[in-house]
């Protein structure tokens, strides 16, 4: 196997406020390699952002990683300074957030907030920058650029306003795209093109992508693996091919079976009985218990189960009672 280009190893995240702690990631350790897409997925509030966030140190002043360690191409992030940090962030690791009208400055031009990465990280003039802005919006997808980059972010649609977001994430060629929901706020058909997009830096450039998803049809669409968060802990990993038709952990599964269907029969979408947890106190048991069907007395008395090999070896499970044993039983 080649090395992870990123490595996260057992990252806890804490948001202290006056009155609570919220333990929004607890433990959580992941591989990304060249060239792959890995999808983390969940509902809203699992944590999937904040891990997000953690990788390139762009959490919030009320956050506070307590644990763990992040390497990216063999460097440790967590040691460097905020000006080292400069250099990596946009040059090496980019992010697209979630709302690509918000993530733009409302009141400079698209052209100017394209040509702002490139002053940033380059040697190279203004003038030279804005040259080359129409090439990087037309490789985003974007048709006359030369007017889109003259343009404002309020005059153009939640879709080009993604692309714009693309263009800037990859103008400097990174090696790591994170994306946080990039598609969420997008009609179906842009959804689409915005998931071709990606799709085609990876073939064509190599590019790694971690892509923060609640939906597992984009992750049935791009990603190369899967790992489904729940209360700040990674319950499950693997393949779109083997999570998906026969998914270990309770949660994965009560999460597809959230999903329409065509082959189904018209009525009420079933749902997950329960809330998620708060995350205002340690957990020590397996966060998915008091909504879990599957649960057993160890279940309530021991700690949460690690993430371990199932009986294949092919994929991970945290659960003391996983799926497939009702299934081979």
């Amino acid at each position: 196997m080649p090395e992870p280009i990123l490595r996260v190893r057992d990252l806890s995240v804490q948001y202290r406020g006056k009155e609570q702690t919220t333990y929004a990631v607890n433990g959580v350790s992941l591989d990304l390699y060249k060239g792959e897409v890995l999808a983390l997925v969940g509902e809203s509030g699992s944590g999937k952002t904040t891990v997000a966030l953690s990788i390139p140190k762009l959490l919030p002043g009320e956050a506070q990683i307590t644990s763990g360690a992040v390497e990216f191409q063999g460097q440790q992030l967590f040691d460097l300074n905020d000006d080292q940090l400069r250099t990596v962030r946009g040059r090496q690791i980019s992010m697209i957030f979630q709302d690509p009208v918000a993530g733009l400055n409302p009141v400079i031009s698209v052209g100017d907030q394209v040509a702002e990465i490139l002053t940033s990280h380059l040697e190279i003039s203004k003038k030279d920058a804005k040259r080359r802005v129409p090439a990087l919006l037309s490789a985003a997808g974007l048709a006359d650029a030369e007017r889109v980059a003259k343009a404002y972010p309020f005059q153009l649609s939640g879709g080009m306003c993604q692309r714009v977001m693309i263009a800037i994430a990859t103008a400097l060629d990174p090696e790591l795209i994170i994306a946080d929901e990039p598609t969420s706020a997008l009609d179906v058909t842009v959804q689409a093109q915005i998931l071709a997009e990606l799709d085609r830096l990876r073939r064509e450039r190599g590019t790694s992508i971690l892509l923060i998803t609640h939906n597992f049809g984009v992750v049935a669409q791009i990603a190369d693996r899967v790992a489904v968060v729940y209360g700040g802990r990674i319950v499950e990993k693997g393949t779109p091919e083997t999570v998906m038709p026969k998914p270990l952990h309770p949660y994965t599964a009560a999460l597809l079976a959230t999903l329409p269907r065509l082959d189904a029969l018209r009525g009420e979408l079933p749902s997950i009985p329960g809330s998620p947890p708060e995350m205002t106190e340690p957990v020590e048991h397996c966060p998915f218990l008091p909504r879990c069907q599957k649960a057993m007395s160890r279940c309530r008395t021991e700690p949460a189960p690690p993430l371990e090999p199932d009986a294949s070896g092919e994929r991970l499970v945290a659960c003391y009672n996983p799926m497939w044993i009702a299934d081979d039983g």
